[in-house]
């Protein structure tokens, strides 16, 4: 029987904590985006008028709320279940009548919960600066709820890997960031030489990039088949590797 009462206690602690530091948890990622929009849709956008027939400006949006519920999806769950790890709660937990499952769930749904809102409120702010149609709203939808969801499962691993803080941001920023920025959020991977464009497609980040674009303007680098098998792969190996960690009780037990 699934304890939905422990998973509830999971997922409104976390987002309890949220709403108590507002400034960090939502504030901050919000106007760090609106500076990017500001910086490469006004300054880079006065020089190039649209791609693909769109506006500049209107054009690295999908791109930057990807950037951002990515980088904040790893963050939120990283550090939810660092700390108790690291204050030693995390043997109550474990202790708690709470399955592998109904753990994960609640921590990782809170994770992906504020990403999503952090989404939505940057694309509301966006709609202030530039002219937004979004031709598949459901489609949009899910690619932006099922990267939170993805990106909060690596994020939830990267929190069990670490033994350290430092190494809680050693994979966002040495990896994640560098494929988020090559991803193709501020240009297409079309305009790129053939080589270049081939040595892209390498990277996972322009699948879910290039899925949510297409959600706003019918306009993709890859097929919306192909996006939505790599993130559904994605989201099935992060399951994976999560229940050989509660399985084999990698650094969840001394």
């Amino acid at each position: 029987m699934i304890n939905y009462r422990g998973i509830w206690e999971i997922y409104s602690f976390e987002m309890a904590r949220t709403f108590r530091t507002l400034g960090q948890s939502i504030a901050s990622p919000v106007i760090s985006t609106v500076l990017y929009f500001i910086v490469f849709g006004t300054a880079i956008g006065s020089r190039i008028q649209a791609i693909n027939n769109v506006p500049y400006g209107a054009f690295i949006v999908p791109g930057l709320i990807m950037m951002t519920v990515l980088a904040q999806s790893i963050s939120n769950a990283s550090f939810s279940i660092y700390i108790p790890r690291f204050m030693g709660t995390i043997y109550e937990i474990l202790s708690a009548p709470l399955s592998a499952g109904e753990i994960i769930v609640g921590y990782v749904g809170a994770a992906a919960t504020k990403s999503v809102i952090i989404g939505l409120i940057v694309l509301v702010t966006a709609a202030f600066f530039v002219p937004m149609h979004i031709m598949h709203p459901l489609w949009m939808i899910f690619f932006l709820v099922m990267t939170c969801v993805t990106f909060s499962l690596l994020g939830f691993i990267i929190g069990i890997w670490a033994d350290g803080f430092e190494k809680l941001q050693l994979i966002p920023l040495l990896v994640v960031t560098p494929l988020t920025f090559l991803g193709g959020s501020f240009y297409s991977i079309d305009m790129l030489p053939p080589f270049w464009r081939h040595v892209s497609l390498i990277n996972p980040v322009v699948y879910l990039i290039s899925g949510f674009r297409w959600s706003f303007y019918e306009h993709s680098d890859v097929s919306l088949m192909t996006s939505v098998v790599v993130i559904m792969t994605f989201t099935i190996v992060s399951i994976t590797v999560i229940t050989w960690m509660f399985r084999t009780g990698y650094r969840l037990r001394k």
